[in-house]
């Protein structure tokens, strides 16, 4: 009896650790499991992008005023800038005032060489008499013109395809009213668009240089005011005299009046 008694706790305690081995074991399976239901794969191997940013329609312009010491070296500098940054020399004017000559120039630049021409420009001059840059954002006029030509496009076709359902002359010509005024729409937007693309990828560079032609520092000797002053003197005379010439007609018929009227008083006075 007592050896079954023995047989009996030992079967017992052997299934009681047997069955807590399979526990200890079974339990780092499961971490596993819950690890890799943690982290999905999708969001390992997938980058987070950030959403792309319409480009940024910009008109870039400038406005140059300086003195130079040499007009045409000046002049030749800016025309090689023009060629080397691929620019089109718009207009090119010179002329000279009272005490300078000067030139005027416009020139479009493509807007990637925009900063590196109006850098070269600069370079040497020691100060500007007007130097103004701007940048307009055409951007949000740019979209809405877009959607607008693509509104109107979708509406012409719409038009077309009644056009070909139309049962009388009426109706069509009706519709093609209608379409001849949305073409017309049409042709505008493209045309200001066209506009607007041709000045956001060609600046404009406005440029003004001069130089000053009048002495300084020469001051006159008395002597050469003096003969200044006599020589003004005698024109004035010679023009005085002169204008007088131009005037005999006048004192001819004077003259005549006075001794009509001098002959009157006599014949008076004898009466």
């Amino acid at each position: 009896m007592k050896i079954f008694s023995t047989l009996l706790l030992l079967f017992v305690l052997g299934c009681t650790n047997s069955g807590s081995n399979k526990n200890y074991l079974a339990e780092p399976s499961m971490a596993g499991i819950e690890i890799a239901e943690e982290i999905p794969i999708t969001q390992q191997l997938t980058p987070q992008t950030p959403p792309l940013q319409d480009e940024q329609k910009i008109i870039k312009t400038a406005r140059l005023a300086y003195e130079t010491k040499d007009v045409d070296a000046t002049h030749k500098k800016i025309l090689q800038l023009a060629s080397q940054y691929k620019g089109l020399v718009q207009s090119d004017n010179s002329g000279k005032d009272y005490n300078r000559i000067y030139k005027n120039l416009v020139v479009r630049i493509p807007t990637e060489n925009f900063q590196s021409f109006v850098d070269g420009i600069s370079e040497g001059v020691s100060y500007f008499d007007r130097r103004d840059i701007s940048r307009q954002d055409v951007s949000e006029e740019f979209v809405d013109l877009q959607a607008r030509l693509k509104a109107k496009r979708t509406l012409e076709d719409r038009y077309l395809e009644l056009l070909k359902k139309a049962n009388n002359v009426k109706e069509m010509l009706e519709i093609e009213r209608e379409l001849s005024n949305i073409r017309e729409e049409i042709e505008a937007k493209q045309g200001r668009l066209q506009y607007l693309q041709t000045q956001v990828s060609m600046s404009t560079v406005h440029i003004e240089f001069y130089k000053t032609t009048a002495e300084t520092g020469v001051t006159q000797s008395y002597g050469q005011k003096m003969k200044n002053a006599l020589q003004g003197g005698w024109n004035g005379i010679s023009v005085f005299f002169i204008g007088i010439l131009y005037l005999w007609p006048l004192f001819l018929v004077a003259i005549t009046v006075v001794i009509i009227l001098r002959i009157f008083l006599k014949r008076k006075k004898k009466h």
